[in-house]
């Protein structure tokens, strides 16, 4: 876990102290490199000059305070979330204690921020717009921090943070100012910028930091919890997630917006999109604990389009407690739903939406309007969280392009807010952004690109790629994994019959490779066939890792590790992967009215979900000769003992 830039406090006012022209050949040039690494993306103009002003006051700051011997890291990557980094943070020693202390500091440009409402949650702020307060977003680094370095165990008070608003005032940020202590966070402006330095010389001495920083970036980094384990908290109020960034913009804008909704009657749909592990459903899930606090149980419903997802989040999230019976439904249960019946409906897993909803076992699950139009029509704000990587069948019409059309044919305004981050236990953007190129999807939409060329691994400390030579090799070594108390299913992509459980009620075993055969999971859908679990429990319940699991049963779920068989759909040659739809068992896929394009298109979305089902690692199996070949010119490394 290394900062974009490492130095001392004295090294940082040298460093800041030469020309422009030759800062911009050396500090800036490495942190712009650092940055696009790790978040996919080249800073701006206004991002490398707001590191130089920024910087320069800080290290002034610093010397002022006659703390030269702190250790100054830049850009510092948060543990479970890489594309978000910690403006500064300062390692060093106590005055008073002489323990290992350590600050994040924000560092802010602003010169004035407005409060867009009575709340205070959303501020606006010139060139800018809707901006979250930046005490939340400090406090959500230093939160980070405190739970998941090792170094800190027991001392999470080791961990501070502030906000300095080096070109504000306290009267140009007033509002900010006023919410400042709510946080936890002290802030500061240029009014009071000895406040700032009395501030940091109570908490750092001026000894060498280099220790405490050394301790800290050397430590173990603890994972996160399950999801479906800290989402039960949440709701009931016993946890939280430390939403970053743009998830905290994206959860902020939300509460203001049904706040407004609620006063003033009107309805509002906001689009929030990102790649898996991006934060979309702990956004979700902190929307909803929101809403029961306020005592609006009755007006929100988290909803998705999958029966497997819904089951689990109500047996696992919700439980048996009475208090959360009906909060996770299906987008087919609004059909027909009054005109605004909620304040907030959440629709998570929205790439899943179809044209419309026709349930084969309600008549008032039935409706020839459009899906989407069905979901904005129930509530005044209507979220739709998606991935467009994930449409994998054909009447799966979830897109912002289709979401924002309907909006504008009914006359509703719209938001959208796009997610960048990754927020796994093994938070691997580098992984998501690997997938990306090995299957020909491009960054911005979900359509092949004939331009994205295949790049080798090269590994990420965060998570492990293995490539299995045979599937009882991909096997062993996730039983392994089991073995030691993580989490682990088979995959594979659907190239093989599925077949109804046997008289004796034992299952077929579908997939055969060589002398391997396992089956696919069981069709059932009642809880369970002897030890075999339903298809709407495979991926959680004991047992599952006995069968193999598709893409509808994987899909919206995840593990500490999967494994991927790559079928004969699917295959590498000249370089790149092709689609053959001749191999593939999917009817949904195969039908005649399927062009090639849609099968192409799916098919590269299939494997980018099975793909991205590992928490902290995947094993990769591919059926055919040539295509493991070519993965393993991909993929060098190794898989640890």
């Amino acid at each position: 876990m290394d900062p974009a830039y490492r130095m001392t406090a004295r090294s940082l006012r040298q460093d800041l102290s030469v020309p422009r022209s030759v800062l911009e050949g050396h500090l800036i040039k490495i942190l712009a490199e650092k940055v696009e690494l790790t978040r996919r993306r080249k800073p701006n103009a206004a991002e490398k000059r707001s590191w130089v002003e920024s910087l320069s006051e800080l290290a002034r700051v610093l010397d002022d305070a006659g703390l030269e011997q702190v250790e100054v890291l830049i850009e510092f990557p948060m543990p479970h979330n890489r594309r978000s980094s910690a403006d500064v943070l300062l390692a060093g020693v106590h005055p008073d204690t002489a323990l290992d202390t350590y600050i994040v500091i924000e560092l802010k440009q602003w010169s004035s921020a407005d409060s867009l409402d009575e709340e205070a949650e959303l501020f606006e702020v010139p060139g800018l717009g809707p901006q979250s307060h930046p005490c939340q977003q400090a406090k959500g680094y230093r939160n980070q921090i405190a739970d998941h370095f090792g170094a800190l165990d027991g001392r999470p008070e080791a961990v501070k943070a502030a906000v300095y608003l080096h070109n504000a005032t306290h009267s140009s940020v007033q509002d900010l100012a006023m919410g400042a202590a709510v946080e936890g966070v002290p802030l500061f402006t240029k009014a009071e910028r000895g406040g700032f330095i009395e501030y940091l010389r109570g908490n750092l001495a001026n000894e060498p930091g280099r220790m405490a920083a050394d301790r800290l970036l050397g430590g173990p980094i603890r994972p996160n919890k399950p999801f479906l384990r800290k989402s039960a908290e949440v709701i009931r109020g016993v946890g939280q997630f430390d939403l970053l960034d743009k998830q905290l913009d994206a959860f902020n804008l939300v509460k203001t917006r049904v706040r407004l909704a609620q006063a003033a009657n009107t309805k509002r749909v906001v689009i929030i999109t990102g790649g898996p592990g991006s934060g979309k459903s702990a956004i979700a899930v902190s929307l909803l604990r929101t809403q029961i606090e306020q005592g609006n149980r009755d007006r929100v419903v988290y909803a998705t389009g999958s029966r497997t997802v819904t089951k689990t989040l109500r047996r696992h999230v919700a439980g048996r407690d009475m208090e959360f019976d009906g909060l996770f439904r299906y987008y087919l249960e609004f059909a027909n739903a009054e005109q605004n019946s909620l304040d907030l409906l959440i629709a998570d897993e929205a790439h899943r939406v179809r044209k419309n909803s026709q349930s084969r076992f309600k008549k008032e699950w039935r409706s020839s309007r459009p899906q989407i139009e069905s979901l904005i029509q129930a509530a005044r704000v209507p979220v739709f969280l998606l991935d467009e990587h994930q449409v994998v069948k054909p009447d799966e019409v979830g897109t912002v392009a289709a979401i924002v059309a309907q909006a504008q044919a009914l006359d509703v305004d719209y938001e959208l807010i796009r997610l960048d981050g990754q927020w796994r236990c093994g938070g691997s953007a580098k992984y998501d952004v690997w997938v990306q190129q090995l299957l020909g999807l491009g960054d911005a939409d979900c359509e092949w690109n004939g331009d994205v060329e295949p790049q080798p691994w090269t590994g990420d400390q965060n998570f492990e790629v293995v490539l299995a030579d045979t599937p009882g090799e991909m096997e062993d070594l996730l039983r392994g994994k089991i073995a030691h108390g993580l989490t682990a299913r088979m995959t594979a992509g659907y190239c093989w019959p599925w077949h109804e459980p046997n008289p004796d009620n034992s299952l077929m075993p579908d997939i055969v490779i060589g002398d391997w055969a396992r089956p696919w999971n069981a069709k059932l859908k009642r809880d369970k066939l002897g030890s075999v679990p339903s298809s709407d429990f495979w991926a959680t319940a004991e047992g599952g890792f006995d069968q193999v699991g598709c893409i509808y049963t994987a899909q919206g779920l995840e593990f500490d590790w999967v494994g991927v068989i790559i079928g004969p759909d699917f295959v590498a040659r000249g370089g790149k992967f092709v689609p053959r739809r001749e191999f593939s068992k999917d009817k949904n896929l195969t039908a005649a009215k399927v062009t090639h394009e849609q099968f192409r298109r799916h098919v590269r979305n299939v494997y980018k979900v099975l793909l991205t089902r590992g928490l902290r690692g995947v094993v990769i199996y591919a059926v055919d000769p040539e295509t493991r070949e070519f993965l393993a010119g991909l993929i060098k490394t190794e898989p640890d003992a």
